[in-house]
């Protein structure tokens, strides 16, 4: 292994691949198998919350149909996210950093993806930063000691994190060599890279020259056991996975 460290584990949507995505059991089943960090998307409500959903409806997620951004946080409520053995409601961004931090074997870092283009623009960055002073994690000492990041394939969104909060890791998100390795994640400020790994496989270097310029790797959807390795040994800093606890597995035996 090449890379200074193991990289750390982000469970992606939570532990996605056991439970279903989003919902509060698979994020405390991927704490329980010893992630790292905890992924998520955000969308607002019509009302102007912040719930963990990744896709612009519901249709995927659960047995209802319906556009988030047209439907309160009370309505979601009464959606069921979960599966028949297990019913769960819609996952608030609150309720997931109040997991995060209350769980107390070892400090977890939620990553939080805005998603664009959508509805509410620029007040999806804004309602995330203020969710984050509210919890008192926007403004961390230090980019290691962050216990929020903030990402988006979306330049724009990243920047307006950098320019309101400065201190706030950032990741713009990618699929092309050329978008990430080009100066897009200079011009905003972007504290680290989010390629796929099938960006990844085809362009290793793009680690080392993200580390060149000062910036991390973290990559995205990294399950299957030769790209854990691959990931390993380029040094990626941070891999969200599907499978937190199998991929610790792994990271643990090389």
């Amino acid at each position: 292994m090449t890379g200074d460290r193991q990289p750390f584990v982000v469970a992606h949507r939570g532990a996605s691949a056991a439970r279903p995505e989003h919902t509060l059991a698979a994020y405390e089943l991927a704490l329980t198998e010893g992630a790292d960090g905890l992924e998520c998307d955000v969308r607002l409500t019509s009302d102007g919350h912040l719930v963990c959903v990744h896709d612009r409806t519901i249709d995927r997620t659960s047995p209802s149909t319906g556009l988030v951004s047209e439907m309160t946080l009370a309505q979601l409520r009464d959606v069921n996210f979960g599966d028949e053995q297990s019913p769960a409601p819609v996952l608030t961004l609150s309720e997931l950093l109040t997991l995060a931090l209350d769980w107390q074997q070892r400090p977890v870092k939620v990553f939080i993806e805005t998603k664009h283009p959508v509805r509410y623009g620029a007040l999806v960055e804004t309602k995330v930063l203020a969710e984050l002073h509210r919890f008192g994690i926007a403004a961390p000492a230090s980019a290691a000691h962050s216990r929020a990041v903030v990402m988006s394939f979306a330049a724009t969104a990243v920047w307006r994190i950098r320019r309101a909060a400065p201190l706030l890791p950032t990741v713009l998100l990618g699929e092309t060599w050329r978008y990430l390795g080009g100066g897009a994640a200079t011009t905003v400020g972007a504290t680290a890279v989010g390629p796929s790994i099938r960006t990844l496989r085809d362009h290793p270097e793009l680690v080392d020259r993200s580390a060149a310029s000062g910036r991390a790797t973290y990559c995205w959807t990294v399950d299957e056991p030769m790209d854990v390795k691959l990931c390993a040994e380029l040094g990626v800093s941070w891999i969200a996975t599907n499978y937190p606890g199998r991929t610790k597995a792994l990271l643990n035996g090389m």
